[in-house]
């Protein structure tokens, strides 16, 4: 699934066309038409009434609740080429006085859960170049510092995505409690994060393109 809208985005083939995003969002949604038809799996059916039992529940014309989490696990076991997740996944809660609220702020701490993970991956894959001897330490300190500040801008650079598990409960306050679960292509988050990284060191004045260049090529199998 691409969950975000843009018009173009690199990929480790060269460009990401509309065309390519398009086609995997159509390929995205016919698998939901045919999970209409079939049976939620086990697993969602429980996890479902675990939820319910805690006082959760879909907005009206949303997907049902098992189909939801059939979608987020089904999504959670693909991988790519590189035998790497093909989605990031993030969930995060938060409580407003409405819905809209409190799902735009459940978006948002869920945008910065998705940044973090990429954060973290980053810095396992300079740690990695360090080890094969393919940047020294003084360059990987380097580009870690610029990772972990960029934390913000990566954010930010993640662009629009979709909820694929949306839904609320009540508050005593009369408000709403509402849960979000984001499934982000794992490509795109890596693209995301290399031109906010190379974006950060180019306003540092620091000449690291080439380097930042062998960690993301090692993380889309080029290398």
């Amino acid at each position: 699934m691409v969950l975000a809208l843009t018009t173009q985005c690199k990929s480790t083939s060269g460009t990401r066309s509309t065309q390519d995003i398009v086609k995997e969002r159509k390929a995205i949604n016919n698998m939901s038409k045919s999970q209409l038809n079939a049976k939620a799996s086990k697993d969602a059916r429980k996890e479902a009434k675990s939820l319910r039992k805690q006082g959760w529940t879909v907005a009206p014309g949303a997907l049902p609740m098992e189909k939801q989490l059939d979608r987020s696990y089904l999504m959670q076991y693909e991988y790519d080429q590189n035998l790497f997740p093909k989605y990031i996944m993030a969930e995060a809660m938060s409580t407003g006085g409405n819905y809209d609220a409190a799902k735009r702020q459940a978006l948002e701490l869920a945008i910065e859960n998705l940044a973090g993970q990429i954060e973290r991956e980053i810095t396992a894959l300079i740690e990695n170049s360090v080890a094969n001897q393919q940047m020294d330490r003084g360059q990987a300190v380097s580009v870690t510092r610029t990772v972990t500040e960029s934390k913000n801008l990566i954010a930010t650079n993640i662009g629009r995505v979709i909820p694929i598990v949306e839904m609320y409960r009540p508050t005593k306050n009369n408000g709403r409690e509402v849960l979000v679960r984001l499934a982000y292509n794992s490509d795109m988050a890596m693209e995301a994060a290399k031109k906010a990284v190379q974006q950060d060191l180019e306003k540092r004045g620091e000449k690291l393109s080439a380097e930042v260049d062998k960690i993301f090529n090692t993380r889309f199998g080029l290398n």
